[in-house]
C-alpha cells in the first residue's frame, strides 16, 4: 500500500501541492508571524507555494489574515519577502 502523501493548500493561489514543496509561514504563540523553513516549529502555519507570485497574491486576496484571523501589516510581507530572498540564496549556494 503506498504512503499517503500530505497535501496543503497555498493561501496565494489556492492549488493544493505536496507540503514539501511548500514554505510555511508562522504565527508564533507571541503573535510574531515568521517564516518557517524547517515546517516543525510550533505554532498556527499557513502554506505558500516556493515562489514570490504566491507571496504578492497572498497579500492582495489577504490570504495570511484569513488563515491568521488578524490583520497582518505590509512591513510582514515585506520581511517575509526579505527571509524568502535569503532562503533562496542558500539553497542555491547548497
Amino acid at each position: 500500500m503506498a504512503k499517503k502523501i500530505p497535501m496543503r493548500q497555498c493561501v496565494g493561489c489556492g492549488e493544493m501541492k505536496n507540503k514539501k514543496d511548500m514554505m510555511r509561514v508562522l504565527k508564533t504563540s507571541e503573535g510574531s508571524i515568521v517564516l518557517d523553513m524547517t515546517g516543525r516549529k510550533n505554532g498556527r502555519g499557513a502554506y505558500l507555494c516556493m515562489n514570490r507570485e504566491c507571496l504578492a497574491k497572498a497579500g492582495k486576496n489577504k490570504g495570511l489574515e484569513r488563515s491568521f484571523k488578524m490583520s497582518i501589516p505590509r512591513e510582514i510581507y515585506e520581511d517575509l519577502e526579505k527571509e524568502f530572498e535569503e532562503g533562496e540564496d542558500a539553497e542555491q549556494t547548497e
